[in-house]
């Protein structure tokens, strides 16, 4: 896997890649039309950051390459891969429970408070990590 140059792009199997985390300067995509939802993207070394419709769907400090992200009321599926810890920051459904499962081991559970975040830490040093959040 690799940082994603054209920032954001949709995989032949409808999942959205992006994220440069190897960019100096912040680089962004304000408009990026995939049906009749409009994503935008911001992303450089520092942070990389997803929106679908004006609300958050993903958050990595410092920035990441993100690959194959698909998103669900029920799951939400992506591969990550950045320089060491990263910090991520989703926006999923108020009020409910998560199971985090990075490379197929369960990591535990996160709740989400009335705005619906969840955050949580993968390392994903030398190789891209798996994530799945799985609503219990």
């Amino acid at each position: 896997m690799a940082v994603v140059d054209e920032l954001i792009r949709v995989e032949d199997n409808g999942s959205i890649s992006f994220g440069n985390y190897l960019a100096e300067e912040k680089k962004k995509m304000p408009e990026f039309k995939v049906n009749s939802d409009v994503y935008y993207v911001k992303t450089f070394s520092e942070i990389t950051r997803l929106e679908k419709n004006g609300k958050l769907l993903l958050e990595a400090v410092p920035g990441a390459a993100v690959h194959n992200f698909v998103s669900t009321d029920k799951k939400s599926e992506f591969s990550v891969e950045g320089k060491g810890d990263i910090q991520i920051t989703m926006e999923l459904e108020p009020n409910s429970e998560y199971r985090v499962v990075v490379d197929d081991f369960i990591m535990g559970t996160v709740k989400s408070g009335l705005s619906g975040k969840v955050a949580f830490s993968v390392d994903a040093g030398a190789n891209a990590k798996t994530v799945r959040l799985e609503k219990m």
